[in-house]
């Protein structure tokens, strides 16, 4: 890239990044830019406009999703696609999902500018919504993207301010798809997002080719037993409901740092009853989160630790129940694309490592349909989901220049 095209590049970048940031800026910091929000109206239409001044031809699905679209000189019918979220959790930072986006228009239209009109059509996606923040619905936009979104999930559902999911998409002009299809001419999925955890920063790279996305199953576990006084009751007569979580929580985590990555497993939520510091505690209820990239070790461990808390259970006379309520398979990314963005990477001189990502992303509901990969650039601290997210602005020039370089080979080659 010359050296002039790449200081316009940055300054764009800055200049995207700087005026969506503004759209739905939280006062306590951060971010707030929820799905059919006025700040997310506002943030889309933001972007069509951005799209527009680069010549693309734009448009909105039924429930908010836009495209920018550049028709390709030689296999118009052929679409190489790029894009991310331009929703936010409450309070977020300013990077996550929306850098994607910019990351993506940025990325074509500095192609436009320095080789003209690509062979294959180029399109830009701006999704609906990733988070699930507002309304308790996750990948609203990519479901609706591949023809899986289910709308009887939504219909009766409101916010925390008693705002109905439906009243609220109609008041920003979107609806349901009458009948949702699945587009056949998409060849590739390219999508960047920051890394949202450490492993970049602390191996001192500047990019993650991601070749797969990490399965995740989710618990909730409840133990039951004799609630009792704290004083009165002897250790040996107690039917502690927190001392046998203890025990699981300690032996699950010790057999897991001892199998090591790629597996991770959190228990995140402690609810004690009747939480109070002189009851021994009868009951508890609190989650457990593992995730691995390989479907099959995913459900082997948990099946395991399952088996284990039980075991513990019956052993310190208290009931259990464990309600797995999430059990998503690992996706792997498209290995022709994952090569094409390494590729780029070596022949750029880019810092880079080939690694999974512990996250969900929209690229884990479009991967199964269409090939599929991703590009992390790296977190400060690992921090996101917060108003503290940030990463060097060099990295993420260096993401919108190696996502430049990708769609060139799959778009003008």
């Amino acid at each position: 890239m010359k050296e002039a095209k790449i200081m316009e590049l940055e300054k764009v970048v800055d200049e995207r990044l700087k005026k969506l940031s503004s759209i739905g800026s939280d006062p306590t910091g951060g971010m707030t830019r929820l799905l059919y929000s006025d700040s997310w109206l506002e943030a889309q239409k933001y972007v069509k406009a951005q799209m527009e001044t680069t010549g693309m031809a734009t448009k909105f699905d039924d429930v908010g999703n836009l495209f920018g679209r550049i028709e390709g000189s030689e296999k118009p019918e052929e679409t190489i696609m790029t894009g991310s979220h331009i929703d936010t959790v409450v309070n977020g930072g300013t990077l996550d999902g929306q850098f994607g986006v910019v990351a993506s228009l940025t990325a074509v239209q500095f192609l436009q500018d320095k080789y003209g009109t690509p062979k294959r059509s180029l399109e830009v996606i701006s999704m609906a919504e990733e988070e699930g923040s507002r309304f308790p619905t996750v990948f609203w936009g990519s479901k609706n993207f591949v023809g899986i979104a289910n709308n009887a999930e939504v219909k009766d559902v409101a916010d925390a301010d008693g705002k109905k999911f439906v009243d609220e998409m109609h008041r920003q002009g979107f609806d349901f798809s009458d009948k949702q299809t699945r587009r056949d001419d998409i060849k590739a999925f390219v999508e960047e997002h920051i890394e949202q955890g450490s492993i970049l920063e602390r191996e001192h790279e500047q990019i993650g080719v991601v070749n797969s996305i990490a399965g995740q199953r989710r618990y909730d576990i409840t133990l039951k037993g004799e609630a009792n006084h704290a004083g009165t009751t002897p250790l040996s007569y107690r039917h502690d409901a927190v001392y046998g979580m203890a025990k699981i929580v300690n032996t699950a985590l010790d057999k897991a740092h001892e199998i090591g990555d790629p597996l991770v497993l959190t228990f995140g939520k402690v609810v004690p009853k009747p939480n109070t510091v002189n009851v021994v505690p009868g009951e508890v209820l609190f989650t457990m989160d593992c995730r691995h990239t390989d479907a099959d070790y995913l459900v082997k461990f948990t099946t395991e630790i399952e088996n284990m808390m039980r075991d513990v259970a019956k052993q310190m006379g208290l009931d259990i129940n464990i309600d797995l309520w999430m059990d998503e398979k690992p996706v792997p990314m498209s290995q022709d694309i994952v090569d094409t963005i390494e590729g780029q990477a070596k022949a750029g001189h880019y810092k880079y490592r080939v690694m999974h990502s512990g996250a969900g992303h929209d690229s884990q509901i479009i991967a199964p349909v269409y090939p599929t990969a991703m590009i992390f650039v790296p977190s400060i601290n690992g921090v996101s989901h917060n108003p503290a997210e940030n990463t060097k602005f060099e990295d993420l020039v260096e993401g919108v220049k190696l996502m430049a370089d990708t769609l060139y080979q799959l778009a003008y080659k």
